[in-house]
């Protein structure tokens, strides 16, 4: 354990604060810092604690950022042991750094240094980088290595309308057609309109409850068989793979813990605020090898009665997307374990019984994090 500098640090930032606890506690206690798999930290930044993450230089597959005032800290300790203790993690951070007393010193507000040019995405920030700008990047990315193109990224958003057309919750249901995603207005190359999210309202909520509670329940429960999480990059420069996502860790780590492979699954519900976050995690989920996402959305396999079901409420690129979408993945895949989606919404096995085992896979930022849960059927 050890502190960094107190009391009056005017010269120092957020930032400088958190690598300097981090470096006298890694001092402290005599490890090297390449043990370090996981991280708890709150309160800096947009996303934090990805910046945290990219400003120490780790890349941490388990993460906390939980904030309930004042026991925080306590509450990721906790979480931190639990972790180890489960074998999700080996030796997990907890770093914490603030300037507030300097902050109001000199006049500053503390959101004027979440995406400023002080933290860790200072070299783009200034050059107008736009979130969506980041996304068509990585995407033309993986089209000039493996050769994806416009045409591919179109069908993932042609099914996904065809799938939200039996959803009487979605906001589109009218079909569309690749020539229409394609002709539509370009918002960041090679992204039209069509290829990109929606905007909606909307809300919703999952309850989770211990095993003793079962026989209580009203419906059939669903059993979180396996989850796994990953961070990458908070600043693009710091991506070491365009075409690769976090979600190749944490979709790695859930499989393993559920027992289960790629090929066992019966549907997958996945983040689609654009059309290639689709076909990467695909990829990186292993339901196809890296560079074949392409022609693995060929062909309708991603319908609710394709090979691989996916996004079968429409997802944010037709259902919904009021802002975090996450959630809305775990409501649908237990939906359609339970049987619960509906005349001409269900999705069923070849045998005609209902799915077995659901993918839910939530990409966080741009590219910055992912996390991954296998449900079942009980």
């Amino acid at each position: 354990m050890a502190l960094s500098d107190v009391g009056r640090v005017d010269e120092a930032t957020p930032y400088t604060l958190h690598a300097q606890a981090a470096r006298r506690a890694l001092a402290d206690s005599g490890l090297d810092r390449s043990v370090i798999d996981g991280l708890a930290s709150t309160g800096l930044g947009t996303l934090a604690p990805v910046e945290v993450a990219d400003h120490l230089g780790l890349r941490p597959q388990w993460v906390d950022s939980t904030s309930v005032g004042g026991s925080t800290w306590e509450v990721m300790a906790a979480h931190a042991a639990d972790a180890i203790a489960a074998g999700h993690a080996n030796a997990v951070l907890l770093v914490y750094g603030s300037t507030a007393r300097a902050d109001i010193k000199a006049g500053r507000r503390t959101s004027d240094l979440s995406f400023g040019a002080r933290g860790p995405l200072q070299f783009e920030v200034p050059y107008g980088h736009t979130l969506i700008a980041k996304y068509a990047m990585a995407a033309r990315r993986h089209m000039h290595e493996y050769g994806t193109t416009q045409e591919q990224l179109a069908q993932i958003a042609v099914q996904a309308r065809a799938n939200a057309a039996s959803n009487p919750e979605a906001m589109y249901r009218s079909p569309i057609t690749v020539d229409e995603v394609l002709s539509g207005p370009v918002i960041a190359d090679p992204f039209t309109k069509l290829h990109c999210c929606i905007r909606s309202d909307g809300g919703c909520a999952v309850l989770l409850a211990a095993e003793d509670l079962v026989p209580d329940l009203a419906v059939p429960p669903v059993r979180v068989l396996g989850t796994g999480t990953a961070l990458s990059h908070a600043a693009m420069s710091e991506w070491e793979d365009f075409t690769v996502s976090p979600a190749a860790v944490s979709g790695r780590a859930a499989f393993q813990q559920a027992g289960v492979a790629p090929e066992d699954i019966d549907l997958a519900q996945l983040y689609d605020a654009f059309t290639y976050m689709t076909l990467v995690t695909l990829e990186d989920l292993g339901f196809c090898a890296k560079g074949e996402g392409g022609a693995f959305v060929e062909g309708g396999r991603l319908l609710r009665d394709g090979e691989l079901p996916v996004n079968t409420d429409g997802g944010g690129l037709s259902a919904c997307h009021p802002g975090m979408r996450g959630l809305f993945l775990l409501v649908e895949a237990v939906r359609q374990l339970r049987g619960e989606a509906g005349e001409g919404r269900q999705v069923r096995r070849a045998d005609g019984s209902l799915p077995e085992l659901a993918v839910a896979s939530g990409t966080g930022g741009w590219f910055c994090s992912s996390g991954t849960v296998v449900l079942a059927r009980d």
